[in-house]
């Protein structure tokens, strides 16, 4: 329940702080792109930016995730295999050293 009021404070606080971002600046801002030039508004810009560089971070964390997955199959794989070695190792009659 914390969890789901606190996420819900920090979502209106953006919300806020984005309504204030984009009535203090009104103004136009041109962005060249080396093969193409746009003419758009200050907050449109950093919306777009902001967007590009969270869809590019959960990106990145979807490959570290599924790399740390891949590793934990392999991990478990061969956890399998060692403890049916061991299983089978302790099943085996005890001989004496004589």
């Amino acid at each position: 329940m914390l969890k789901r009021v606190a996420l819900l404070v920090v979502l209106l606080l953006i919300v806020v702080v984005v309504f204030t971002f984009t009535a203090r600046n009104p103004g136009l801002i041109d962005i060249d792109l080396a093969f193409l030039e746009v003419t758009t508004s200050i907050p449109l810009a950093f919306t777009v930016t902001f967007a590009a560089g969270w869809i590019f971070g959960v990106l990145s964390m979807a490959l570290f995730a599924w790399r740390l997955l891949r590793e934990r199959r392999s991990l478990r794989r061969s956890l399998r295999v060692s403890e049916s070695e061991v299983s089978s190792l302790r099943n085996l009659p005890l001989t004496d050293a004589d």
